[in-house]
Parts: C-alpha cells; sequence; structure tokens
C-alpha cells in the first residue's frame, strides 16, 4: 500500500513539475505584436531641393535630387547614391541632355568629379588646386557643365553611401562585369522613372571610371536599346596591358617614357638640348625616339649590342632626367616606382604618381595606392569634411552612415571577365564595335601630361588600335592638359576643360 501511494505520489510531483514548466514557457512566449517581424524592404530615400548658382556669368536655378534609389539587379538589391542636378525652366525633360558621371578606382567614390569638376557648387581651392583650409568652403562652380546638359553623379557600389540591401553581398555588385550591369541598370532606371528617353545621353569617367563608362556604352545598347551621344574619358585606362609592369609585358616601359620626360623637364633635369623646348614639341621628339629607337630596343633584348644598349641608355638618360648608369642597371626598362623615386633621390624627395610636378619627402607605402604619392596626399585634403558638410547642410541629405571616399578592398577583389588584373582587359575591339554601330557617338579622351597614373601615350596607343573606318575617325578626339590626373584641379586647366567641353557639347 505505501509503494502504491509512494508511486502516486511520484507521478502527481512529475505532473506538477511539468505543468509549471510549460507554464512558465507559455509565460515567456511572445505575445501577438511581439513577434519578431520580416526587415522591411528598402525603399527610396531622396531628398529634393532648389538652388541657384552663378555659372559662366548667368544665374542659374536648379533642382538637386540627392539619396539613395533602390536597385534590382541580377536577382540582387542595392541602394545606389547618386545626385541630380537639373536645371529649372525647361518645358520639356527631353530638350535637355543628361551627363551621368562617376570617379574611378574602381574603389572610389565620385566626390572629386561632383564637387571639383562638372556639379554647380565647387570645393575653394588656389589656383593650383590646393584646398584653401581644413576644412574649406564651397563657392558656385562658373566652370560647371549644368548650363549644358543635366548632370547625375553616381557612387558606384561600396563607395560614397552606394550599399547592398535584402540580404545581398557587396560581392554580388563589384567586378568588371558586375559593376557595369549594377551601374547601367541604375541609368535605365534613372532615364525611364524620369522620362529622359528622347534626351541625349552622355557618360563621362574620370580614370577606372572611362573603363565602366566604355563597358557602360556596350551594355545599354545591347540590354537596353539605349544609345548614347558621347562618352567623355578623363584620364583614360581602356588596355590595362599599357599600365601593368611585369616581365613578360614591355609594353608599359615604352609608354610611361613620354611621362617621364615631361616630368623632368618641368623639374629642369632634362639635357640642356632640351629646356628651352616647349613641351609640346619636346615630347614630339620623346615620341619619336620611342617609337623608332627605344621599342626595337626592348624587342631585341640581350641581343642588343653593347654600343647600342650605351646609346639606348644614353638618350633615355637625357630624356628622363635619371642617370646613365641607372637606367642600365635596369637594362633600359624603368618602372613607374623606380622613376618616382629616383628622379629627386640626391634631394631625398619622390616625386607624385597623379601629378608629377608635385614632389615631397620620401614615405613607405605604394605609390600604385596612393599611400606615399605626394600628389594624391595634396589634392585630397580638406575634401572629405567639406563635402560631408556639403551633403547634409546644402543639399539636405542626412544618414549615419558613413560615407566611403574609398576602398582599397574593392580594388583588391575587383576580377575581369578574363581573370584578375593581370588579365589585360582591353577594350580597343569594344570601342570600335560601339562607334561602329553607332555614327551618332563622340568619344573624347582628355589627358594630363603629367600624369603617370594614366599616362597620355598609353592612351593614344590605345585609341592607335581602334581601327576605325575613314567615315568613322571624327568620332575619336583628343584633348591635351599640361597637368596631371585630375585635369580640374588647377585653375588654367579647368578653364580649358570648360572651353573645350562646351565645343565638344555644342
Amino acid at each position: 500500500m505505501k509503494k502504491r501511494i509512494f508511486l502516486l505520489a511520484l507521478v502527481c510531483a512529475l505532473l506538477a513539475a511539468s505543468l509549471t514548466g510549460l507554464a512558465e514557457e507559455a509565460s515567456a512566449a511572445p505575445e501577438p505584436n511581439d513577434v519578431p517581424q520580416a526587415a522591411e524592404a528598402p525603399e527610396d530615400d531622396i531628398v529634393t531641393t532648389k538652388h541657384t548658382a552663378n555659372i559662366q556669368g548667368q544665374a542659374l536655378s536648379y533642382t538637386a535630387d540627392t539619396g539613395t534609389m533602390v536597385l534590382e539587379t541580377g536577382g540582387e538589391t542595392c541602394e545606389v547614391f547618386f545626385t541630380a542636378y537639373t536645371l529649372d525652366g525647361a518645358e520639356d525633360p527631353a530638350d535637355r541632355p543628361v551627363t551621368f558621371a562617376f570617379n574611378g578606382g574602381p574603389g572610389s567614390c565620385s566626390m572629386f568629379l561632383h564637387v571639383g569638376c562638372l556639379g554647380p557648387r565647387r570645393i575653394d581651392v588656389d589656383e593650383y588646386g590646393y584646398t584653401v583650409g581644413l576644412p574649406t568652403g564651397m563657392s558656385d562652380n562658373e566652370n560647371s557643365l549644368l548650363d549644358l546638359t543635366d548632370i547625375v553623379i553616381i557612387d558606384a557600389m561600396g563607395t560614397g553611401y552606394s550599399r547592398p540591401a535584402g540580404g545581398s553581398d557587396l560581392s554580388a555588385f563589384i567586378g568588371y562585369e558586375n559593376d557595369i550591369r549594377t551601374i547601367g541598370d541604375f541609368i535605365y532606371q534613372y532615364v525611364n522613372r524620369n522620362g529622359r528617353w528622347r534626351s541625349k545621353k552622355y557618360v563621362a569617367g574620370e580614370s577606372y571610371g572611362t573603363t565602366r563608362a566604355v563597358g557602360l556604352c556596350q551594355y545599354l545598347a545591347d540590354a537596353y536599346a539605349m544609345n548614347l551621344n558621347g562618352l567623355m574619358l578623363i584620364s583614360s585606362v581602356n588596355d590595362f596591358s599599357a599600365l601593368l609592369f611585369a616581365d613578360s609585358n614591355e609594353i608599359p616601359y615604352a609608354l610611361f617614357i613620354p611621362t617621364f620626360a615631361a616630368d623632368a623637364w618641368y623639374h629642369g633635369l632634362v639635357a640642356e638640348a632640351y629646356r628651352d623646348m616647349a613641351l609640346e614639341d619636346y615630347l614630339a621628339e620623346v615620341r619619336s625616339f620611342v617609337e623608332k629607337e627605344y621599342v626595337p630596343a626592348l624587342f631585341m633584348g640581350n641581343a642588343l649590342t653593347d654600343a647600342e644598349r650605351d646609346a639606348v641608355a644614353g638618350k633615355l638618360a637625357d630624356y628622363t632626367g635619371l642617370k646613365k648608369d641607372y637606367v642600365l642597371g635596369r637594362n633600359l626598362r624603368v618602372a613607374l616606382d623606380d622613376f618616382c623615386t629616383e628622379l629627386l633621390n640626391d634631394q631625398g624627395l619622390t616625386v607624385g604618381r597623379y601629378d608629377g610636378r608635385i614632389t615631397g619627402p620620401k614615405t613607405s607605402g605604394s605609390l600604385d595606392n596612393g599611400t606615399s604619392d605626394p600628389s594624391n596626399a595634396a589634392f585630397q585634403l580638406g575634401y572629405g569634411n567639406t563635402f560631408n558638410d556639403y551633403l547634409a547642410n546644402e543639399l539636405g541629405y542626412r544618414t549615419d552612415r558613413p560615407y566611403v571616399p574609398s576602398d582599397n578592398g574593392i580594388n583588391n577583389a575587383w576580377t575581369f571577365p578574363i581573370g584578375g588584373w593581370g588579365g589585360y582587359l582591353s577594350q580597343e575591339q569594344t570601342v570600335y564595335e560601339c562607334i561602329s554601330k553607332n555614327a551618332f557617338l563622340k568619344v573624347w579622351v582628355l589627358c594630363g601630361y603629367y600624369d603617370a597614373a594614366t599616362p597620355f601615350y598609353s592612351a593614344e596607343w590605345v585609341y592607335r588600335h581602334v581601327f576605325l573606318d575613314d567615315a568613322h575617325k571624327d568620332n575619336l578626339s583628343f584633348t591635351y592638359y599640361p597637368c596631371g590626373h585630375m585635369i580640374y584641379m588647377e585653375k588654367a586647366s579647368f578653364d580649358k576643360f570648360r572651353r573645350d567641353a562646351e565645343a565638344w557639347f555644342k
């Protein structure tokens, strides 16, 4: 009997414990309105403001649309940050051209083209392009192109405020093909939503932005039957074999020589016979030497006689300001880092990559990614503070999201259809096909003589290999500026750019 009572008591105790546990779980369970909700779908976040600016002596009223547009592309979701400047007063938007613009990197925002060149407001700099304070102010941009064309400035994914959304990963938007699809789909969406199909359409890119621009020209035509009227290629790179130094690639050793010669001429280090020559005349002579003597010498390699090697080294030294023994020690092959660190080595100075006229003390780091490039630091100082203030307080766009000016991680992760930076992407055939299929497409290549990031002679070599027929040769034009990579930084070149752009658009 006692055994039965014990078992019954044990069962009751276990049942009570179980019921207590269930009651506690029930009390801890969320009420219906506490159930976690699915994340809200991203939405456009665009602020519209009205402004007036003095451009080319005219007080022009315009509308600025600033913010992020949600984009579904390639099965992924992202938010693309842009600023669109539209001139007020046009009865029909189709009467106004529209230009889509971006910088390069590829992991760089478009801040520099935005408030350094194209937009209606410009960061305050002196006549040489240096910011006048930290932070500095902003003024109306008298050389803005807004009187000629509406302007849409785009930040590539992972830069500025452009970000993946809806659980998508950044990797889905970076790389040559992903990037072109993303920016191309954004341009389509903008044109479609804003009724700009009948507007003349232009794309302006700087540096890697020129690679993107050429790819977009083909993508927009193929994907959307959207044919462009023009490509503005500022400091262009459209064939990477022209830029990437490697033992198996001797092309850049030849194509950089005229830029090295321009830098040396500027610093007064060329042979005395050339110091009083006009820069253009001097560079014509250097080009001739490269084509007729230097390239054959590279091709000959160790088949050159000692006398032939010595003669070529002597001329290289005369043109580039380097010592003859140094050139011989490099087997006649002087790479970019070699030149920048050697030209003024006896003064303890490094020559700028973006602008060879600018020098600075030797520091650790890479010239290629800008960490030891004195010209990179000189022109960027003050931009970040002032641009963030401009977005928030003039354009009215405020967010806690950090504005990313550049990301070397994006550069390092970038891929091409043929794989890697060493794959030597080339776009000569793409340019040829775009112009051949669209007789109205004008391609404008803008070059700085002191730019060793994207040398002018490299651009010439690339476009010599776009074999246009006679009917289309006038679709391609070149313009040169006595400046570095960013042709709009200093006043003289920027004023010339404005005059040249006015003629090109008209």
